[in-house]
């Protein structure tokens, strides 16, 4: 795996500047953005840069205007235990909706991946903050007709025994926030989750009464057929971060509680949850070459009773805990934390490399588990290709690698965290 994922990137870095890159805004911020950074003596450099020297074009001869907007697309080729290997396209638009000085970047993103496993996976998230950070919103919308490995619940459940199952996933996550001072704000939105047409998957119709799911599921009443939970989410939010897309320095903390009610827009039982997200970037030279990120999550059902597929589980948001597939660790309540170095290999930042190292830990009352009884460790290394200097976007290659042979290769746009 690790060699054809090689061979994989090595392509891709050849095609790159071939991928839709394009750029609109203010022709003044050309000189600033081409410029070197505080500290670093030579200017940063990106993939277009590259293509245009190859084809012995400048910058001007391609570029009528640069510094508000910037959109890049990028195929998404990756295996993971939950998929197999998947092949899809991924894009990523970034832009200033006010002045860059009082105004966050914002970023929306999309795409599609088709896998080995006959399975559709669809997204689009976004974070837009408007002009001078008045209003800030964020969305996660996913549309998957999937498949996943059914566990046992808590970080030491066993791989043996685990069932396949085949369901639809929809979700809606809408939050608004308002700026309350500075870099705070505070928000509420709707969350919709829906799993339905539930079923058997491959080799699974003679495991399927005996699946973690159906147990669970049997046990507080729920359908077999799907669930759906729905309800509000009420959030927090400090962002000091210089960049969301590929951040330097600065603070990110959100932490919200989340309703679901019985009934509402389909909901199948009342619960709550509270979440705690909290990240910080740390530049280890002065030029930010080299830097540490750290991130850390809590996710915990504190009242009620969550369906199977909505418990908190490794992987759940997309990003986190690389190494294993979506749901292979799966409970109640759940802590989770992560450090990643990033370094660039080259002065101009074009070529980049990280290593991270993660750890989950899954508490559940339903099995007497607790937190801290087990862990989950992960970790791995990627490279980094710069597509776009002025949003900082990259061309992120991951491998990463979990306990009882757990792995994963992961090639998309932006950073885990």
């Amino acid at each position: 795996m690790l060699r054809s994922a090689c061979y994989t990137f090595l392509i891709l870095l050849i095609a790159a500047p071939l991928l839709a890159q394009t750029e609109s805004g203010d022709a003044d911020s050309k000189a600033s953005a081409s410029a070197a950074a505080p500290g670093q003596s030579y200017p940063t450099t990106d993939i277009g840069d590259v293509w245009r020297w190859a084809r012995r074009r400048n910058a001007d001869e391609n570029e009528q205007a640069t510094g508000r907007k910037f959109l890049v697309v990028a195929p998404t080729i990756g295996s993971r235990p939950t998929t197999g290997l998947t092949l899809g396209l991924n894009s990523n638009m970034a832009f200033f909706a006010g002045e860059p000085a009082s105004t966050h970047i914002s970023t929306m993103s999309g795409g599609f991946r088709v896998s080995q496993k006959h399975q559709i996976l669809t997204g689009v998230r976004y974070s837009v903050f408007t002009r001078d950070d008045r209003w800030f919103v964020q969305g996660d919308n996913r549309f998957n007709w999937t498949s996943n490995n059914t566990y046992g619940l808590g970080t030491d459940a066993l791989g043996i025994g685990a069932e396949n199952l085949k369901y639809n996933y929809f979700r809606v996550a809408e939050t608004t926030y308002r700026k309350m001072h500075r870099r705070m704000f505070l928000g509420g939105g709707l969350i919709v989750n829906v799993h339905e047409d539930v079923r058997p998957g491959e080799n699974a119709a003679l495991g399927w009464d005996r699946s973690a799911y159906v147990q669970y599921t049997d046990a507080h009443g729920f359908s077999r057929d799907g669930q759906t939970s729905s309800g509000a989410n009420f959030a927090f939010l400090l962002d000091t971060r210089d960049s969301s897309i590929n951040a330097q320095r600065g603070w990110y903390a959100n932490a919200a509680v989340r309703t679901y009610f019985n009934g509402f827009l389909g909901g199948d039982s009342t619960w709550q949850e509270v979440f705690f997200d909290v990240r910080t970037y740390r530049p280890l030279t002065r030029d930010g070459r080299h830097r540490l990120a750290f991130w850390t999550q809590t996710d915990m059902v504190v009242g009620g009773f969550a369906p199977y597929f909505d418990l908190p589980a490794t992987g759940s948001d997309g990003r986190s805990a690389r190494g294993y597939g979506d749901g292979r660790y799966r409970g109640e309540r759940m802590m989770y934390g992560e450090i990643e170095y990033r370094g660039t290999v080259v002065p101009s930042g074009l070529l980049g490399v990280v290593a991270f190292l993660n750890t989950t830990t899954i508490g559940s009352p339903e099995t007497g588990t607790r937190l801290f009884d087990s862990w989950a460790p992960g970790g791995g290394f990627g490279f980094r290709v710069l597509l776009n200097k002025r949003s900082r976007t990259n061309l992120a290659s991951d491998f990463g690698w979990g306990k009882n042979g757990s792995n994963g290769f992961y090639l998309g746009i932006q950073e885990a965290f």
